[in-house]
């Protein structure tokens, strides 16, 4: 199965079709409203609209790491909005991690779905980059901004 292959529903509870961004890189990012890291929304959704020709960034909202994202669907849509201007896609709110752990996140964290590379999800805000047809790039913790030049170097 592949990252197209994946079912996932928007904040809205409408599904997405990953295969409709199939030709632009993907970011997925878990996101979270009450975070040390939330203000990345705003370098986000600056990446997004720098690179929206080719890159789709997806916020996936979380409440695995301390609670931060405790909010209902409206919540964080508002939240995003008001505070960050979000215009890219965010998702439902899942887990990503543990007994719970959503598909798209057991296929981006297992190496014998992706391909490429196992990894553990520390934190809100790490980011998993796939490119155009599908295929896991790389991850990138927390720390990483989303307009450091580890993800930009795949953009340009």
């Amino acid at each position: 199965m592949g990252i197209y292959d994946i079912s996932i529903n928007t904040l809205q509870g409408k599904p997405i079709s990953l295969k409709d961004f199939k030709g632009k890189k993907i970011l997925f990012v878990n996101v979270a409203s009450k975070c040390g890291f939330t203000p990345q929304y705003k370098g986000l959704e600056d990446l997004y609209q720098q690179y929206k020709d080719k890159l789709m960034v997806i916020g996936v909202p979380c409440n695995q790491f301390g609670g931060q994202e405790p909010g209902n669907s409206i919540e964080i849509e508002s939240f995003c909005e008001i505070n960050y201007g979000v215009t890219f896609l965010i998702t439902e709110k899942i887990e990503v991690k543990g007994n719970n752990q959503h598909p798209l996140y057991q296929w981006l964290t297992d190496k014998s779905k992706n391909g490429k590379k196992s990894s553990s999800v520390k934190w809100n805000f790490q980011k998993y980059l796939i490119d155009e047809n599908g295929a896991y790039i790389d991850y990138y913790f927390s720390t990483t901004k989303p307009t450091s030049t580890k993800i930009l170097n795949h953009l340009k």
